[in-house]
């Protein structure tokens, strides 16, 4: 078995190589006269420089955020950085190309390269390997690159002059050199794993060999480049532990504050919302938005049980919130719009079926007769809508006459505004919905345990804190449908009230 999969990697390497040598061929009728021209002019516009001799990788036009590290690397050769990008913005590919620059100008020589394995390292070293051996540009301008000396897996020296050394975390970095010089770089990428992060021992033991043993390979005189790239996967780990130290800490995520594309000429909104849309929100978060989260220590569990028939309830809310805004125009990146039908029955609050996802308003109309068909007359429903003080003027100005256009072809459904002033989300939620659940008074619908919609409201629930740092549209809803549920029944006279107060959470002030 581990022959078929060497023989594969080989495979999938050679064609990688035959690759690079028919990407990066030199134009024809090139003098030497006007290589070294080009040359002189390239070196001289680094971001020009690194397209030309890198085609097959910068395939899409630079981001802000990839010119600002670009110049701060090469404007800074004593320097710590920890780069946070998210996956799919190219941190790995952007250093190698920046340390290619740095080594072919003779400004880097010696790079030591840190993974969590020496198989790791290996593996992330082996495209500068193929480029030194391979690249037709590189050749052209700078001569052969492979030497006969050093030029192994994990240790390469080029004829440039560039070495570079693959470590796996914990080896012992003492002792190298690259002729008489001490290593002027280093690169360390991925260091962090999951498991590993569970254990603050080997965290522990992992930083403390990062600081002494491997820092200190430098010399004091001389300038060092500190780079660890890796995403912020747990609260603690070496990425965050290095960032404390470091004189930047880069953090890109795959949508700005402003739920935009960090880097729209290579992630459009339209495949950012397909991969995520696949993917937890617990993993969404940590793998494209440098938030580790885990599970909260308020809802730590749920209760999936049998609701019953609709029919036999006086009535339900159906309670949906829309957002702050309109996901079309300006993306909130982690904002959900939700709806769900909420019933009450001898002291228990049922969660029968509802919608939880980012979408544009008018598939948040839909839900409103999708929520009704499903219903069918069975029981009285009460349809509200939250409209707060971000939501007022979109409401009136945008959800109205959604609304009424959807009526009179669909047939026109009472909706109230829920007006109200909230007090604070973290507060509402755990205050309201903690001791519901905690004492088997909050019910999800069984029969909807495979609906997506309802496995992404147990999710926000099992992530909520208090410090808000998973989206919570979905509970914030479902303590929106309580709300009016209990304000109906306390109208009614039904001691439901006194029931849900009596088992508010006694800890909180």
């Amino acid at each position: 078995m581990a022959k078929q999969v060497e023989k594969q990697a080989i495979k999938e390497w050679d064609e990688y190589r035959k690759a690079l040598i028919t990407g990066t061929a030199l134009e024809y009728n090139k003098t030497t006269a006007d290589i070294e021209k080009h040359r002189l002019y390239l070196e001289a516009r680094p971001v020009e420089w690194m397209m030309y001799f890198f085609p097959n990788y910068a395939t899409s036009e630079f981001a802000p955020f990839h010119l600002k590290y670009i110049r701060r690397i090469i404007d800074n050769p004593e320097w710590w950085e920890v780069n946070s990008w998210s996956r799919e913005l190219a941190k790995d590919t952007v250093t190698m190309m920046l340390m290619f620059f740095l080594n072919l100008t003779g400004k880097k020589r010696f790079t030591l390269f840190v993974s969590s394995s020496y198989d790791a390292a290996c593996d992330l070293l082996m495209p500068y390997k193929l480029n030194f051996e391979s690249n037709q540009r590189i050749i052209a301008y700078y001569g052969e690159q492979r030497s006969f000396g050093n030029w192994e897996t994990g240790d390469i020296t080029a004829k440039c002059g560039a070495r570079y050394v693959a470590l796996g975390a914990g080896q012992s970095p003492r002792g190298k050199k690259n002729e008489q010089l001490r290593p002027d770089s280093i690169i360390i990428t991925d260091i962090d794993t999951d498991e590993d992060c569970k254990n603050k021992d080997t965290i522990d033991k992992r930083f403390d060999w990062l600081e002494r043993a491997l820092y200190m390979t430098r010399s004091i005189s001389k300038d060092l480049l500190f780079l660890v790239l890796g995403n912020i996967i747990a609260k603690d780990c070496c990425v965050v532990r290095a960032a404390k130290r470091a004189d930047h800490h880069d953090i890109v995520n795959i949508r700005d504050k402003n739920g935009k594309s960090t880097w729209p000429s290579k992630n459009s909104e339209e495949r950012i919302d397909r991969v995520l849309s696949k993917m937890s929100t617990k993993a969404q978060q940590a793998e494209c938005f440098n938030n580790p989260l885990t599970e909260g220590d308020i809802f730590k569990e749920l209760i999936w049980g049998k609701c019953p028939p609709i029919s036999s309830l006086p009535y339900v809310v159906n309670y949906a919130d829309p957002s702050p805004s309109n996901k079309d125009k300006q993306k909130k990146g982690v904002s959900f719009k939700s709806s769900f039908i909420i019933g009450y029955k001898d002291g228990k609050f049922y969660i029968y079926k509802g919608f939880l996802e980012q979408v544009n308003n008018s598939i948040f109309v839909q839900w409103f007769y999708d929520l009704r068909d499903y219903i069918r007359n069975r029981v009285l429903a009460y349809n509200y809508i939250e409209n707060n003080t971000l939501q007022d003027p979109f409401y009136e100005q945008v959800f109205r006459p959604m609304f009424m256009a959807c009526g009179k072809e669909k047939g026109f459904i009472n909706i109230t505004p829920d007006d109200r002033k909230k007090p604070d989300k973290a507060t509402r939620i755990e205050g309201n919905l903690e001791p519901l659940n905690r004492n088997g008074q909050l019910i999800f619908n069984i029969d909807e345990k495979d609906n997506p919609h309802m496995q992404r409201l147990e999710e926000q629930f099992k992530l909520f804190n208090m410090q808000l740092k998973a989206p919570a549209d979905g509970p914030d809803c479902i303590e929106g449908g309580v709300w009016i549920l209990n304000k109906k029944l306390s109208m009614l006279g039904v001691d439901s009230v006194k029931t849900f107060a009596k088992h508010r959470n006694n800890k909180r002030m």
